[in-house]
């Protein structure tokens, strides 16, 4: 989290904007303040794709389904312009990292971890299910880990389980993110709830081995032909969790388990080792999330209104 730069937005509808969050290619987060005091992130849509209207039709679907899950086991959306000349959509503020920076800084999560991660994210999966919606880009960026649970965050592509279709569906375009995506996601086929069953198992064998189960670091037909074609290098994996990842990264959709059996997979893994921490997460990124947390509350108050070349970073984390 860094300061706002000169040519930031200071006010985005009723929101403050008191510092940056983060961003990518498409648009710029940043952190809010309502006039109560309440933090939030506001994500903001870049100019040049506000004029794009497939983009902006993306944007819309993302929001409309973010809405739908309601922040059960994701990030509520708060407020929204989907409409406006620049787009924009405030969501509750989750204290924590995504799990690819987490793991990166601190290593490969330990067993409590992983049967908390998994269960929380079969759930909130079960949530998107439910709703009639298939995420369809699960992988370590989009979770972030709060001191209370697993956050799954970004649903720009998700898509309704009733089959409509959009310039975002067209066959031979690619939804998802490579070395995560399903095989039939891969194979340019129609993605259902199993896809997100196989997404789910690569993230968990990233968050316990510390490396993508098909690889990284090389180009996306590569990892699509792995994800086809090759099985998964699952070496460093707790054997505790090894038949539940696998299941779940069967190729073939049909042999992939339900949500609620990966559930009750993971909850028969037994304590494994819950008596070594306090809480789901491992003591260092517990403590370095709370610190964030204090920082991001201490950054600005409403009473005082000081902003300075504040930087809130965790320990361990770039």
């Amino acid at each position: 989290m860094e300061a706002l730069e000169p040519q930031d937005p200071r006010r985005v509808g009723a929101y403050r904007l008191v510092a940056r969050l983060g961003g990518g290619g498409m648009g710029q987060v940043f952190l809010g303040r309502t006039a109560g005091g309440r933090t939030v992130a506001v994500k903001l849509v870049r100019r040049e794709y506000a004029a794009d209207e497939d983009f902006r039709r993306r944007f819309r679907q993302e929001v409309a389904a973010a809405r739908r899950v309601g922040g059960r086991g994701s990030v509520p959306v708060l407020d929204a312009d989907t409409e406006g000349p620049v787009p924009w959509v405030a969501t509750g503020y989750v204290a924590g990292p995504d799990l690819r920076s987490a793991v990166r800084a601190f290593g490969p999560l330990p067993g409590v971890t992983i049967r908390a991660l998994g269960t929380g994210l079969a759930e909130a999966l079960s949530t998107v299910h439910g709703l009639g919606l298939v995420h369809r880009d699960v992988k370590p960026p989009n979770v972030l880990l709060a001191l209370d649970g697993p956050r799954l965050i970004d649903f720009g592509i998700a898509r309704a389980l009733d089959g409509e279709t959009s310039a975002l569906t067209r066959t031979g375009m690619l939804i998802g993110s490579p070395g995560y995506v399903s095989p039939e996601q891969a194979a340019g086929r129609p993605a259902g709830p199993a896809s997100d069953v196989f997404a789910l198992g690569a993230v968990l064998a990233f968050a316990a081995t510390g490396r993508a189960p098909f690889g990284e670091e090389v180009g996306a037909p590569v990892l699509l032909y792995r994800v086809l074609h090759e099985e998964p290098d699952l070496a460093g994996l707790p054997e505790a969790f090894r038949e539940v990842v696998l299941a779940c990264l069967a190729k073939d959709p049909a042999r992939r388990p339900g949500l609620g059996e990966v559930g009750e997979r993971l909850r028969a893994v037994g304590a494994f080792g819950a008596g070594e921490q306090g809480g789901w997460l491992p003591p260092s990124i517990a403590e370095a999330v709370g610190r964030l947390a204090t920082q991001v509350l201490d950054f600005e108050s409403p009473e005082t209104g000081s902003q300075g070349t504040f930087t809130a970073t965790m320990p361990g984390l770039p």
